[in-house]
């Protein structure tokens, strides 16, 4: 038999769909499982969106399209997100694909060289497919850690330790996945301030925008000088519950016509009648979007509440995301379980609840302890019911 590339047997996945995977296999056998594991809004896609898809439909709008994405959305994208920041973006600097994870690989080979032992910063913990495509597309991925004893922000100084003259791109997540956590503006200027300095790239990973639960959405974008150097990686999936529809779009004005040819190279482009359907989503959804943040703002809540009365639980209150990260050493010490990822099947297997654990996202912090992640993108009694089982597990195992 042939054989198989070793970059493909090395190469990173996102655990939440290996779990979900796991966790489909035990609710087909009967199994009644309550999930936390995959972030996309449970709700349905605005009447507005599947209006404008349908009608798309009938009017034949199903061949190819533009590989940067229509014109209408492209012009829908620079209007919606240059307000969002503050700043002027034109159409042209606008890219459609097929998702946001698109552009993280984008980004990757159009400002690194395969092989060159050339440098990527990134946060940990942090979304699995940084360091998955930073490695498999032959670049360093160098860790800068969020800190729980700081509210999920970075040490600047140790960030500026790690940054060297491999270092070409910088990868921001804000709000973050899987912490719930905001980077303030001091620790974004931090940032911008040594990719000026050093003439560096800075994808900003900005898909959670709207769903922020204190202050005001601030991106690297509008500080002074970093709209050139910065990737805005962002799209309709998780503020719209659009995730369904593979819709996400990258701002750049340098960048933009590289990114079209990795897109004609790859997936050429987005599908055409869901770009009308993302139109739609930004120009006259935003009453539904501020609704279903409503409903995660009231969910945060209820479950940081519900956890924090867990024995062994410390959660902080995620800012933004609809993602609960907390900490677990004390129960794993109550309950003689070793780690967070043993805990994490312990729940699964005793009491049926799915979570996704700390190694998902990335290698474990000194002194930061064990974590694990909840999406609370689904109902309040999930919430209830979930926290409960887990609060009978705890109490049964403790030692």
């Amino acid at each position: 038999m042939p054989g198989v590339s070793d970059r493909t047997l090395n190469l990173g996945t996102e655990n939440a769909f290996v779990v979900l995977e796991e966790v489909n296999k035990r609710l087909h056998k009967g199994e009644k499982i309550i999930s936390f594991c995959v972030g996309q809004p449970d709700f349905d896609s605005p009447e507005p969106v599947k209006n404008a898809a349908r009608k798309a439909l009938d009017e034949g709008k199903t061949g190819y399209a533009d590989c940067r994405g229509i014109r209408e959305l492209r012009e829908a994208v620079a209007e919606y997100e240059g307000k969002k920041r503050g700043i002027t973006i034109d159409p042209e600097w606008v890219v459609v694909d097929a998702g946001a994870k698109p552009f993280i690989t984008h980004s990757i080979m159009s400002s690194t060289d395969y092989g060159k032992g050339e440098e990527i910063m990134m946060p940990n913990p942090g979304y699995p497919i940084y360091k998955a495509q930073a490695i498999v597309h032959g670049t360093k991925p160098v860790a800068y850690n969020l800190l729980e004893s700081k509210n999920f922000d970075f040490d600047l100084e140790d960030f500026k330790e790690k940054v060297s003259d491999k270092t070409k791109l910088i990868i921001i997540n804000s709000p973050q996945n899987p912490t719930g956590g905001v980077l303030p503006k001091d620790s974004l200027k931090g940032i911008a301030d040594i990719a000026l300095e050093k003439d560096l790239w800075v994808f900003a990973d900005e898909i959670y925008q709207n769903i922020l639960f204190e202050g005001e959405f601030s991106s690297i974008a509008s500080i002074d000088g970093m709209q050139e150097k910065t990737i805005i990686s962002t799209g309709v999936s998780k503020t719209f519950a659009m995730t369904g529809w593979r819709i996400g779009y990258a701002i750049n004005e340098k960048l933009s016509r590289h990114f079209r040819t990795w897109a004609i190279n790859t997936t050429a482009g987005a599908a055409h009648p869901n770009q009308y359907a993302a139109v739609a989503a930004l120009k006259e959804s935003q009453k539904e979007a501020d609704k279903m943040t409503a409903s995660f703002h009231r969910r945060r809540d209820l479950i940081v509440k519900l956890l924090n009365e867990i024995p062994g639980f410390k959660c902080l209150s995620p800012k933004g995301t609809f993602y609960a990260y907390p900490n677990v050493t004390k129960a794993c010490e109550l309950t003689g379980i070793k780690d967070s990822e043993e805990f994490r099947k312990k729940l699964l297997d005793e009491a049926k609840v799915a979570v996704l654990s700390d190694i998902h996202f990335g290698t474990k912090i000194q002194g930061e302890g064990e974590h694990i992640r909840f999406s609370f993108a689904t109902s309040d009694e999930n919430i209830k019911n979930g926290t409960e089982r887990i609060k009978e597990f705890m109490e049964k195992n403790s030692k």
